[in-house]
């Protein structure tokens, strides 16, 4: 009875030795002998004890970088402080494990590498303005090489681009004045409009009163009259300012155009006035 009883826990052992579990995600390797024998896939596996070996279990999920802030000179000699992140993930664990000792650190060393030189081939206004496709001239670069390592990259991002103090004093002096530039070029647009309505006004006004003169030869008073009054309107106005000043009266005229304002004046006097309670 005790033969048995061992053989089955003997089997019992086996089973549970043999029995490998990988969770969803990941993958394994397994080593015959010292050899590379086969991947294990997420689920339950089973592997000869003693004989196989799981050398390695690592995620095929999608993994990132942090590339620490690296001072890079542009092709223009300017220093920039630039910050990145490396999205990528395993596409073949046996060329991972095998192809490459630290996988990670060769990872950041490879992606700051390239960073530097691809900014080192723009100048600061192409490393601001095209990042977009310097991103992808960066990860086209490096998946020629991570391929290799059964590794791709899934994308770079620039976080930031830090520029040098005096760099950035000098692009803020720029924006202000290019934005004082276009404020001044609007404002000259809107005086130029406003003198070009006023031009087309005054071109319609004398055109009717021109109309209205041709038709009406007896509306020249009234035209005499009107530049009169604001000639008088415009000397009460100058009249009102604390400041000294000169009128010149042209003699021919201001005879005939004071005695009209006066016949006016007196015109409006004689008139019964109402009083409050609607008496004359």
């Amino acid at each position: 009875m005790e033969p048995i009883i061992a053989i089955v826990l003997a089997l019992i052992g086996y089973a549970l030795g043999s029995a490998k579990l990988i969770n969803q995600g990941n993958e394994a390797l397994v080593e015959r002998l010292g050899r590379y024998h086969r991947k294990l896939k997420p689920g339950l596996n089973f592997i000869v004890p003693l004989v196989d070996q799981i050398v390695m279990e690592d995620t095929t999920r999608e993994q990132y970088i942090d590339i620490k802030p690296q001072n890079v000179i542009t092709k223009d000699n300017i220093y920039v402080e630039v910050d990145a992140i490396v999205y990528w993930r395993i596409i073949d664990i046996e060329k991972s494990f095998y192809a490459i000792e630290d996988l990670q650190g060769a990872l950041v060393q490879l992606a700051t590498t390239t960073l530097r030189e691809i900014i080192a081939q723009n100048t600061l206004e192409q490393t601001n303005v095209s990042r977009a496709e310097m991103d992808r001239a960066i990860l086209n670069q490096l998946n020629e090489i991570t391929a290799d390592w059964g590794v791709q990259i899934l994308r770079l991002d620039l976080q930031r681009i830090t520029l040098p103090e005096s760099v950035r004093k000098s692009r803020e002096d720029e924006q202000a004045a290019e934005i004082r530039k276009r404020a001044l070029i609007t404002e000259a647009e809107g005086q130029k409009e406003a003198a070009i309505r006023k031009a087309e006004g005054t071109m319609t006004s004398v055109e009717i009163i021109a109309q209205a003169l041709r038709s009406n030869p007896e509306s020249k008073e009234i035209l005499r009259y009107l530049v009169a009054q604001d000639y008088v309107k415009a000397s009460q106005q100058l009249g009102e300012s604390n400041n000294a000043k000169i009128v010149f009266v042209d003699p021919a005229n201001s005879t005939e155009m004071f005695q009209e304002l006066i016949a006016e004046s007196v015109n409006n006097e004689d008139r019964p006035k109402k009083s409050e309670n609607g008496t004359t």
